[in-house]
């Protein structure tokens, strides 16, 4: 069984056996149907009594998470690994109350879309034809209210050698992380507040490793050979109708992504440009700052745009399916440990789903026309998982007939979207 293979895979990095048997437990009950999958939870769906087991896993038991967090990105490798591999950098945040949890302070955070009261998670995700999983994460340490103050940092056994890093920064260190550890992954993107920033772009061009970051639409670029700064959004007024071009950024919930892209040769190097994404229906404008070592097509730049999308869907999966923002714990271990083990749980399924998936996938850009059902999703891999965990009434015939049944009817309303999606799709 593919679990027993992950649990073997990290069992090496608990020295005993209880907090081995607790983390089995622990991960178990993140695949499980439990409501909130927090240490009490945790702990009555593995049949303990008191929740101490599972508190003592995340605070106090010899274990090291890093060494895990390095499994996990090896395992994502073995089992999601193509070519044309993206590295993708981004941030979510955990709403909390109070003033006691590591890091936590009222900053704005896209999980709410304001400012909250929250801890923010700098993640990397690792994303392939094959599926896509979180490989690292970093929780934010805000300079003024945390780094600065010795009291906050031992009541929440912040270590000592922790000083305060940019976002950026924190991105850059987990994918240095990635890249010394022998992932091959040619290309990293992420969201204006990686974009933005002038370091981690230029430490990416001398790495050798290509971006495509999103910029604001004040973003001065060098054209005319660079000898001239204009602002992004004044580029794209200038070009002339022939110079958008039409293409998908991959596939969507209801068929191809499709925009209208233009690309201009920017500064002196001749694999830099600016990267502009057209909504078709609304007109709005999305920038992109791209380098590349070798010469790239405008296909290839648009593929690893759209491909950013894909760190949401580890977010929203992480979230909805193994509890990673469901802990209630304080301590800079504890959250840790927590964000380790529902990551772990999170490439599981999606290596099931990658191992199961068809070896000769159909055209992401043409509706299947049989009534084949979709291939699994990881929702889909947790449901059958836990059915087959906690009713035993149901035997592996029923689960798989419904399971194909729910996966054709999926496949029905995708062709159904598609076919709509083609009809309002404007020519040209």
């Amino acid at each position: 069984m593919m679990f027993d293979q992950v649990m073997a895979r990290i069992s090496g990095r608990f020295g005993r056996v209880e907090p081995r048997a607790s983390a089995r437990a622990y991960l178990l009950g993140l695949l499980s149907q439990a409501e909130r999958k927090n240490c009490w939870q945790l702990a009555e769906q593995a049949g303990h009594v008191r929740p101490g087991p599972m508190q003592r896993l995340l605070r106090y038991a010899r274990w090291d998470a890093d060494a895990v967090r390095d499994d996990i990105r090896t395992y994502a490798v073995d089992h999601l690994g193509a070519d044309g591999a993206v590295l993708i950098v981004d941030e979510t945040g955990f709403l909390k109350k109070g003033r006691a949890s590591a890091g936590v302070q009222r900053q704005y955070t896209g999980t709410a879309g304001r400012i909250e009261n929250s801890q923010v998670g700098v993640f990397l995700a690792y994303a392939t034809g094959r599926g896509r999983a979180l490989i690292d994460r970093r929780l934010y340490l805000p300079e003024q209210s945390w780094c600065t103050d010795p009291e906050r940092r031992q009541a929440t056994g912040i270590p000592g050698t922790v000083r305060f890093a940019t976002k950026p920064r924190l991105a850059w260190e987990m994918i240095t992380a990635a890249l010394d550890a022998g992932v091959e992954a040619p290309w990293v993107t992420g969201d204006e507040a990686y974009g933005q920033d002038p370091q981690l772009r230029t430490a990416l061009e001398a790495r050798g490793t290509g971006y495509v970051m999103a910029v604001a639409c004040s973003t001065r670029v060098w054209v005319n050979s660079g000898r001239t700064p204009v602002r992004a959004d004044t580029v794209a007024e200038h070009l002339p109708a022939t110079a958008w071009q039409r293409q998908s950024a991959g596939p969507g919930a209801k068929g191809p992504r499709y925009y209208d892209w233009a690309w201009i040769h920017i500064g002196t190097h001749e694999h830099r440009h600016l990267l502009i994404r057209r909504n078709r229906t609304s007109g709005a404008l999305a920038f992109y700052l791209c380098w590349s070592p070798t010469t790239v097509t405008l296909p290839e730049l648009v593929r690893v745009a759209g491909v950013r999308w894909s760190v949401e869907e580890c977010f929203q999966a992480a979230k909805s399916q193994v509890g990673l923002d469901h802990y209630q714990v304080r301590h800079w271990t504890s959250w840790h440990r927590h964000i380790t083990l529902a990551m772990l749980a999170l490439v599981f399924l999606a290596a099931v789903a990658a191992d199961a998936a068809p070896k000769r996938p159909a055209d992401p850009h043409r509706p299947a026309r049989s009534s084949e059902p979709i291939s699994l999703t990881v929702p889909e891999i947790r449901h059958l998982l836990t059915a087959a965990f906690g009713q035993p009434a149901l035997t592996a015939a029923r689960l798989l007939h419904w399971s194909i049944w729910r996966r054709r009817h999926q496949a029905t309303a995708r062709r159904s979207h598609y076919r709509r999606r083609s009809a309002d799709e404007p020519a040209g």
